[in-house]
């Protein structure tokens, strides 16, 4: 999974955490079967955590999205678009600036499941964003990973709209359910891991990567106001702890 041709973010820290949670289970059994058995059934219940926690973290958001507000969210989030379609479905009605997120316009599907939902969206350049940002009220954006500092890893262009945010003094909300949390503690946009900026095949391709386009990019704690996930509302201050109490 960590080698797919897709960003492995997540998954590495998903990877992670499901490898300690279920070897974490006192084996004492005669058999394999019985082992067997042991290891399946915590993987189901590990499986069914993730399942229940996006719906968790869109809960935790959605009294922060109030009738008349306009969010400037970047790409695509399925846990933003959940918190959305359930504000939506409690009639509250609000504006959604989503950003095209280049290279691969994933911003245009955000927009899409918006439109076709009943929601007020906009569909804006990447490089539009220091210009609506001050027409917005809030930032509402996920992660791909979330680091030891409380600091987000996310589609390339976040940095940049947490700078812009940061000095219009737009509060960013990150929704992220916590199996993305991950043991890294990047100081900047070096020390992320290779295997989190570039996709697998690209890689293998033994291109000069300097000259490839980066998918992500690291937002340091400083430009995030608060954390949203299944394991409650949390300022970036707050992450290493829960980080601590996932991994006992």
């Amino acid at each position: 999974m960590r080698h797919c041709d897709q960003p492995v973010a997540a998954i590495s820290s998903g990877c992670e955490l499901f490898m300690r949670f279920i070897t974490f289970a006192k084996i004492d059994v005669k058999s394999f079967e019985e082992c067997e058995q042991i290891m399946l059934q915590r993987g189901h219940i590990f499986l069914n955590q993730l399942l229940e926690a996006r719906g968790k973290v869109a809960e935790q958001a959605l009294p922060f999205i109030s009738d008349g507000c306009k969010i400037l969210t970047h790409s695509r989030s399925r846990v933003v678009l959940q918190a959305m379609l359930e504000a939506a479905k409690a009639n509250k009605r609000f504006q959604v600036f989503v950003t095209m997120s280049c290279p691969d316009n994933s911003g245009e599907l955000m927009h899409k499941q918006l439109v076709s939902a009943g929601v007020d969206a906009t569909l804006i350049l990447d490089s539009s964003v220091g210009y609506i940002m001050e027409q917005v009220d809030i930032v509402m954006i996920g992660a791909e990973g979330v680091t030891e500092s409380g600091g987000i890893i996310n589609k390339i262009g976040t940095y940049g709209l947490g700078m812009a945010a940061l000095e219009l003094k737009k509060p960013v909300y990150v929704l992220a359910e916590s199996f993305k949390f991950s043991r890294i503690y990047p100081l900047n946009q070096q020390d992320l891991p290779i295997e989190f900026k570039y996709l697998s095949s690209v890689i293998k391709s033994k291109k000069n990567l300097s000259q490839e386009h980066p998918l992500v990019d690291y937002t340091p704690p400083a430009y995030i106001t608060l954390l949203f996930t299944d394991l409650g509302i949390l300022t970036p201050s707050a992450v290493s702890d829960e980080l601590i109490n996932l991994y006992l």
